[in-house]
């Protein structure tokens, strides 16, 4: 078996093929030089130095030896046979195998023009490595493109080693279509609370500079100083050396409800899968969906499905936001615990009365249970407490719910 991708996703495809009985050869290639890491500390704790890189390793020595496995570091693959039998890698080696697993994941979307020094993304190590360079070395004028979890993390960290920082989100809000109008509100809010100037509804037009960057320009025609750009704009999954091989590619590798695509010997993990019809970049997919990727792959055919309840966490400004489930537009979202002006409460979004998502700032227990009773999928009924829709992060109440969700 082959596990292409050395990260989280493809870590956790290697314990499971060994978990549910493979006792054959497994490879595992990877195209960074380093052993499978962390990644969510790259833009908080590590970015600060409050970190080192041991802390980020996922696994230790003893269990890769435990693994049995063949690593192939610092290679990048290039191609997958027809029939999905063989990997080709573009050293020019090639690995013959039973199945593989794609596990590549994805990258850092760019900005499109010439590359500038200062400039950064925040994907890897060695992106992190280089930006962490940069923000210990003194005093930086900071703009962070991109105002998602990335880029919201990314600025608090900036701003908590004392730089001037400023978020351009070209949507009305950041984190707007996760969170919807009311709750994006909230964390425009955090933005505010940790001293960093937030800029929407406006576009990156340019970056300035000749030999290093020392400005964004925007759409509108605005300058903003800049000694360091961080660009968070999303990621593009990692498919291009597909191109050629019988998958279907679009926005990832698309596959069924059990993560196998259209080759039963070929399944697909974490952020380079779209499973279902949807591709999740979050920690919980990239863990919860080898599990039943690799039973199904053991069995070469679907024996399984996964539709795991989605979950993501980030740390901003020092507090905890933590979500799960599938919001829409139009659902109601009531405070039920805590108060937004206090900076810590539980809200709930409801449809048709019944409690589909949840969203906690600080309130980790009230959460779990929520959360543990989605994962179940329990049909809650809406908690009567009146709604306390949210303008630029103040709560005040009205009679009649919330506004029309904002367009994007």
């Amino acid at each position: 078996m082959t596990v292409v991708g050395a990260s989280l996703a493809g870590l956790y495809a290697a314990r499971e093929l060994r978990a549910q009985g493979f006792d054959g050869r497994l490879v595992i290639v990877g195209e960074e030089t380093h052993r499978p890491y962390d990644r969510p500390p790259l833009s908080k704790d590590f970015l600060t130095g409050k970190a080192d890189e041991d802390q980020l390793a996922l696994s230790d020595v003893d269990e890769t030896l435990e693994l049995g496995a063949e690593w192939m570091f610092g290679v990048r693959a290039r191609g997958l046979d027809a029939r999905g039998r063989t990997v080709l890698l573009e050293d020019g080696r090639t690995v013959s195998t039973d199945g593989v697993v794609i596990a590549t994941g994805a990258s850092a979307r760019r900005l499109p023009g010439p590359a500038l020094m200062g400039v950064h993304t925040l994907r890897t190590l060695d992106d992190a490595r280089s930006l962490r360079a940069e923000l210990l070395s003194g005093p930086r004028r900071v703009v962070v493109i991109g105002g998602g979890f990335i880029g919201a993390e990314t600025a608090s960290s900036c701003a908590g080693l004392g730089h001037s920082v400023t978020v351009v989100e070209a949507a009305p809000l950041p984190l707007l279509p996760q969170l919807g109008p009311e709750m994006a509100a909230v964390c425009a809010g955090l933005h505010h609370r940790g001293g960093v100037e937030l800029v929407t509804g406006v576009g990156v037009a340019a970056l300035r500079g000749d030999v290093a960057v020392n400005g964004v320009e925007l759409v509108d025609g605005r300058v903003l100083p800049a000694d360091v750009v961080v660009v968070g704009i999303g990621a593009v999954p990692n498919t291009g050396w597909l191109a050629g091989s019988t998958l279907a590619l679009h926005d990832g590798v698309l596959c069924d409800d059990g993560c196998v695509t259209a080759l039963p010997q070929v399944v697909a993990v974490g952020d380079v899968a779209r499973v279902g019809g949807a591709r999740a970049e979050h920690w919980t997919s990239a863990t919860a969906q080898p599990r039943v990727a690799v039973r199904n792959l053991l069995a070469g055919r679907t024996v399984e499905t996964v539709r795991p309840l989605p979950y993501f966490w980030s740390d901003q400004y020092g507090s905890r936001i933590q979500f799960a489930g599938r919001r829409r537009d139009g659902d109601l979202v009531r405070v039920v615990e805590g108060a937004v002006e206090d900076g810590s409460f539980l809200a709930l979004y409801e449809r048709d009365g019944v409690t589909t998502a949840a969203l906690a700032i600080d309130r980790p227990r009230p959460f779990t249970r929520v959360r543990r009773e989605l994962t179940r999928g329990d049909a809650r009924p809406a908690v009567p407490v009146a709604a306390e829709p949210v303008v630029a992060g103040v709560a005040e109440p009205v009679a009649q719910g919330f506004a029309e969700p904002m367009a994007l």
